[in-house]
């Protein structure tokens, strides 16, 4: 029953199809006409046929050149246009009715006792004849039209069309039913070739298009190609169909005109611009294989197997990019000459206000390409470094052309502009940590009074250096005296390391050991300042570093007077 009601359905939205071409018609015709009328009226339209045709329907059946006294040729032609409509939708007068009736300076053609069209011998003239045999080439081309406009618009060529209208409108639903059939069983096997038969498309082990992904792209392909053969379908029926009607014939006649001439004006277009076509393939031709080319030499460059002095393996990379940048953009200078549009003021005007757009707002990105480039080639920095940058201190997780990026110690990442760290002071320390000549030297400072012999201090700072982990015994760890103040003395402990990166645990344990010597040596780390003024305080040594019978040392007392009355008069 289902199939039942769409076989219903579709007789009837074909008979609305039908419908509507016919009460279009009319409308149609009257808006053809309106439009040549307005471009015979046009001055240009004029000159470029040398006159002013007469046209029944779409049909032109000569062109008036001459006017006559007060009528321009194009008041003739009008009229005559006028009359030669009248007379065809008047069933009564008999083509076999029209004749020539030749007077003294003019030749008329009658419909009967109608006058259809009066000849001068200006028209003659303008013919390159005589008015007589314009007369009866003209008198034949009126029988002719008239009776091909009559047989159209009769009731048999409107019933025929309507059949043939109704024929081709099943031969363009079965024509639809079919593509449809087709183009759903092209997608049924696409989906189950997509495990088989449909591979992933790689390029030197590199996959460049999924077999899923390339299987939605063979989809939209189908659903394309779909979409495209219905649309020329319906650009054949339309056509077709309006074809069959007098009153829409010029619609179908410009469809078809527009579809050549769009065809004409492309494939013309195509061999004009073949020769542009040729020299933009030659210079992608040669940027491939220039690339292709550099390409294993660079990437030896950056194995080291092959080596030039003076050149890093690290600049490889970027070196290789920079050439890739330079190769395509000559290219591209190279091309743009052979591009469709080059040279006119559209491409001029958008060439200029890309331009503009760039020098204006790239400004800060350029420098900041520029500045990550210099980077490069200083060697300032690689990825895994621990560096300071300003108050940033951490590691290089990346670095690019634009900006450079750090992990801090506290696993916080910090963006930084090239151009901002080109532009500073950058301290790394694990350039020369794995150099067993220079490796990284921690240091710190502890201030001690005068009263602490200053060799025990070295070997006890010493000793703490040693007893931490990740400090090197060799080279060994030593002591500087810094200086030599009002109350205290500066001990500088440098201490070697090859783990730069973990330096902030290594100073923590190894400040650590220092308060433990210390304390084990009996050496107060106190304020000097403080230690030259204690006066019956207990020593801030902890009590498990004390020897059992230690005592604070009690207060010193001093007569009052002696405030005022100091020894010796002082």
């Amino acid at each position: 029953m289902s199939k039942i009601y769409g076989f219903i359905y579709k007789l009837i939205a074909l008979g609305m199809v039908i419908f509507v071409l016919i009460i279009a018609s009319p409308l149609a015709y009257s808006q053809i006409n309106a439009q040549v009328q307005v471009i015979e009226k046009k001055p240009a339209a004029v000159t470029k046929i040398d006159g002013t045709p007469v046209i029944l329907g779409a049909q032109k059946l000569f062109v008036i050149q001459a006017g006559v006294g007060s009528f321009t040729a194009a008041e003739r032609a009008q009229t005559v246009a006028h009359r030669v409509e009248t007379i065809a939708n008047d069933s009564t007068i008999k083509v076999e009715s029209f004749k020539i009736v030749d007077e003294a300076n003019i030749t008329n053609i009658l419909a009967g006792e109608k006058l259809l069209f009066t000849i001068t011998d200006k028209d003659g003239k303008a013919a390159d004849t005589t008015r007589q045999e314009l007369a009866r080439e003209y008198l034949q081309k009126f029988e002719d039209v008239i009776s091909k406009y009559r047989k159209e618009r009769s009731a048999k060529s409107i019933i025929l069309g309507i059949v043939y209208t109704f024929i081709s409108t099943i031969v363009l639903l079965i024509s639809l039913k079919f593509l449809n059939q087709i183009f759903r069983r092209s997608s049924i096997w696409i989906n189950h070739w997509r495990e088989t038969h449909i591979p992933a498309i790689t390029i030197q082990n590199i996959e460049v298009l999924s077999a899923s992904r390339f299987t939605a792209l063979l989809h939209r392909s189908i659903n394309f190609l779909h979409l495209v053969a219905v649309l020329g379908i319906l650009y054949i029926y339309l056509p077709l169909v309006l074809s069959l009607f007098p009153w829409t014939k010029p619609l179908s006649t410009n469809l078809y005109h527009y579809f050549i001439w769009a065809l004409h004006r492309s494939l013309q277009g195509f061999l004009k611009y073949f020769p542009n076509i040729f020299a933009l393939g030659l210079i992608i031709f040669f940027t491939y294989y220039i690339i292709k080319f550099i390409r294993p030499i660079f990437k030896q460059l950056g194995s080291g197997s092959i080596s030039i002095p003076g050149f890093y393996p690290e600049w490889a990379e970027p070196t290789y990019k920079l050439v890739l940048f330079l190769i395509i953009a000559l290219a591209l200078v190279a091309a743009l000459p052979y591009l469709p549009g080059f040279g006119t003021p559209a491409f001029q005007g958008i060439s200029v206000f890309l331009g503009v757009l760039f020098s204006l707002g790239s400004t800060a990105i350029v420098a900041n390409i520029v500045a990550g480039t210099i980077l490069i080639y200083t060697r300032a920095f690689h990825i895994g470094d621990r560096i300071q940058i300003g108050d940033a201190i951490g590691d290089i997780v990346e670095k690019t052309l634009l900006v450079t990026r750090i992990r801090t110690i506290k696993n916080v990442v910090i963006t930084i502009p090239n151009a901002t760290v080109i532009n500073s002071q950058i301290v790394n320390f694990s350039t020369l940590s794995q150099d067993p000549n220079h490796y990284l030297i921690l240091h710190t400072t502890v201030t001690l009074g005068y009263d602490v012999p200053w060799r025990k201090v070295h070997q006890v700072l010493i000793d703490a250096a040693l007893a931490t982990e990740h400090i090197l015994a060799q080279p060994a760890p030593f002591v500087l005296q810094t200086s030599l103040d009002d109350f205290y003395v500066s001990y500088q402990l440098n201490a070697y390391t090859n783990k730069p990166t973990i330096m902030s645990k290594i100073y923590s344990q190894l400040h650590q050991n220092i308060q433990d010597k210390c304390n084990q040596a009996d050496i107060e780390i106190l304020s000097p300042h403080y230690a030259a003024m204690r006066d019956g305080n207990q020593i801030t040594i902890p009590e498990n570093y004390l020897s059992k019978d230690y005592k604070a040392p009690g207060f010193r007392l001093s007569p009052l007077e002696n405030l005022f009355n100091p020894p010796n008069g002082k």
